[in-house]
């Protein structure tokens, strides 16, 4: 009797064990599939890839809306203006160290414009907005030595190495950049910003939920990015790899932490306020895109868990009541009850939502589809105030991501 019993004890646990085992392998397949991925990339495959640009023209040039209505925001934005001026530094400081002036809003309105007159080059084809574009980028690239500040400089890193990544994607095909400076802005993204991303996503502390979302996201597209833009593989896997396995809250199962029995994904800083949790939708949303232009497919990953957290930020900015279940961590945060903060923000970040996962993938986002035709059309850096916060997101999204 029991021997019998012994029996049907191993019996139980090398079911486990094989169960295990198996989840484990499983895990260490996707992981290897990561790891061996073609080595040779999209390019242009950030944000836009030639077929959007293609498209951009197409209906532009047919005055066909919205997309008309998207350049116009475009054109009438002094960023995009042929008379910009770019002020590149020596250092750029984001925080205050005690010691030096902040001057990050050089870089951010310098990218803004770098971005908006490389897409008026694409779309016009009047190569003196695509010289200006690579004026301001050669500027930066041959002036920039380091970063610096207080902690928030991880911001800098994050947010202007993605987007800066983007503008140079965008104008790597073009024939007057002349490869020594094209190759010089590589290694100004590699050098400067690469390092302080990798470190903030490596860094060892007690508590990794330290940080809100939208801290580990903006570190995450950049990595991403520079990987793309310097045709370097393990950057781009370091930053796929943290999206699904990351100890952060930049990961996509912290970010939208729970997920709710109607479906609704709370976000991770709901209960903070309502800037960042836009904020996050807005670099998550950049980050799958991304990927996607990539052919990584992060915005349907664990059963599209980005649409759920979009829809449940969409729904209460706009106006709805969601459900809310109260948001801990391991440094004594307490969240009861969702933020009112900053409710109903408004960011540049719906339409590439919506148009993915309706009009690409012919899913149901109905909350994120009322807020895109609520901002619609999208501006870019500068039409959302003057501060740091409307420089956030690149923007132009009605011109750039509607697909129909």
């Amino acid at each position: 009797m029991k021997t019998k019993r012994l029996c049907t004890v191993g019996v139980i646990f090398l079911f486990f064990v094989a169960a295990a085992c198996k989840k484990e392998m499983g895990s260490a397949a996707e992981k290897l599939a990561l790891n061996n991925h073609d080595t040779v990339f999209v390019h242009p495959g950030l944000l836009h890839k030639q077929s959007d640009f293609d498209r951009m023209k197409s209906k532009v040039g047919a005055g066909a809306e919205p997309w008309l209505s998207g350049w116009h925001q475009l054109t009438a934005n002094p960023h995009s203006a042929l008379s910009w001026q770019p002020h590149p530094a020596d250092t750029v400081y984001r925080g205050s160290d005690g010691v030096h002036r902040e001057n990050y809003a050089q870089l951010y309105n310098d990218i803004a414009a770098a971005y908006a007159t490389a897409l008026r080059w694409k779309i016009s084809g009047e190569d003196a907005y695509a010289d200006k574009s690579i004026q301001i980028m050669n500027a930066w690239s041959g002036t920039l030595k380091g970063l610096g500040g207080n902690n928030d400089v991880n911001l800098a890193a994050g947010l202007y190495g993605y987007q800066f990544a983007n503008a140079a994607e965008i104008m790597r095909t073009y024939k007057g950049w002349a490869p020594a400076d094209f190759s010089r802005f590589q290694k100004m993204m590699r050098n400067i910003f690469y390092p302080m991303n990798h470190a903030f996503l490596t860094r060892r502390e007690r508590c990794m939920s330290h940080f809100y979302a939208n801290w580990d996201l903006c570190v995450m597209n950049s990595i991403l990015a520079i990987g793309v833009l310097c045709d370097d593989r393990d950057l781009y896997n370091e930053a796929i790899s943290y999206f699904k396995y990351g100890a952060g809250n930049g990961a996509v199962r912290n970010a939208v932490y729970f997920v709710h029995p109607d479906g609704l994904g709370q976000w991770q800083e709901s209960g903070r306020d309502q800037g960042h949790t836009t904020l996050g939708i807005g670099l998550m949303g950049a980050f799958c895109e991304m990927a996607w232009n990539q052919n990584d497919d992060m915005y349907g990953y664990d059963n599209n868990r980005f649409l759920k957290g979009a829809e449940y930020v969409a729904a209460y900015n706009l106006g709805d009541a969601v459900p809310y279940k109260p948001y801990t961590n391991c440094v004594g945060v307490v969240q009861n009850e969702i933020s009112s903060g900053s409710r109903g923000n408004n960011r540049p970040v719906w339409e590439l939502v919506y148009n993915h996962y309706v009009n690409r993938k012919g899913l149901a986002a109905p909350n994120c589809a009322r807020f895109a035709q609520r901002v619609r059309p999208e501006g870019g850096g500068g039409n959302y105030g003057p501060n740091s916060g409307g420089y956030d997101q690149l923007g132009y999204g009605t011109l750039t991501c509607t697909l129909k």
